[in-house]
């Protein structure tokens, strides 16, 4: 009887263990989908985002600031702002520039954790010249030829960004597993069979100063 017992109890913590494994996983955790347009950012402070640099030692506050409905990144150290919810097929639109030299920053789509530098994601670019670029990080895939050594799938057209010092807009469709690119009004890139179709959504520092306003997300439809 003792034996019998034992593996019973066995296989009850087995089954507790599955279940809370299932639970945790990322690719589990419900997504958004919204159905009308939302303000993403709120335009006054960062209620629902998440500000993470690596080094717990950087105060995150000199990094990312509001100050007149736009948010200033110092871009120094590495790190993001990202959403404390999921979202998914949804029309992300948001302006960016660059208030004194072009740098690098990026939109990430689609963010599992844990918080890393970098995070698993979809990178829709922002670096300078190449803005519509796509980059598959930390093992996610999309179905067009890739640069292996960058994991980089370049955008399709010459720059539309413009001139340092003006807003750039970004509109990103992510409709199922498909992702469109566009800037200001052209499209750049499209990737389709993502590996990923949910998750977080992020905005990078890395490496000068950058301002961001306007996010907001859309309705879009799968198959649409």
């Amino acid at each position: 009887m003792k034996i019998i017992f034992y593996c019973i109890s066995f296989a009850l913590l087995c089954s507790c263990a599955d279940q809370k494994k299932e639970t945790d996983s990322p690719e589990l955790v419900k997504a958004i989908v919204p159905s009308e347009e939302i303000d993403l950012w709120n335009g006054v402070d960062f209620s629902g985002w998440e500000l993470f640099i690596p080094d717990s030692t950087v105060d995150v506050n000199q990094v990312w600031q509001v100050r007149d409905s736009v948010i200033h990144c110092s871009g120094v150290p590495n790190g993001y702002m990202r959403t404390r919810d999921d979202y998914a097929n949804y029309k992300l639109t948001l302006e960016w520039r660059w208030p004194e030299e072009p740098g690098n920053s990026g939109v990430l789509l689609h963010i599992s954790l844990p918080d890393v530098v970098w995070p698993k994601c979809i990178e829709a670019q922002l670096m300078s010249g190449n803005a519509g670029d796509f980059f598959l990080i930390g093992g996610t895939s999309l179905n067009e030829q890739i640069d292996k050594t960058s994991r980089r799938i370049q955008k399709k057209q010459e720059s539309s960004e413009n001139n340092p010092g003006e807003w750039n807009k970004y509109e990103i469709t992510c409709t199922g597993d498909v992702i469109r690119l566009y800037v200001n009004g052209v499209l750049q890139n499209e990737g389709s069979g993502a590996s990923v179709q949910q998750g977080k959504i992020g905005f990078q520092s890395e490496g000068k100063p950058i301002q961001f306003r306007n996010i907001r997300l859309e309705a879009v439809f799968s198959g649409s």
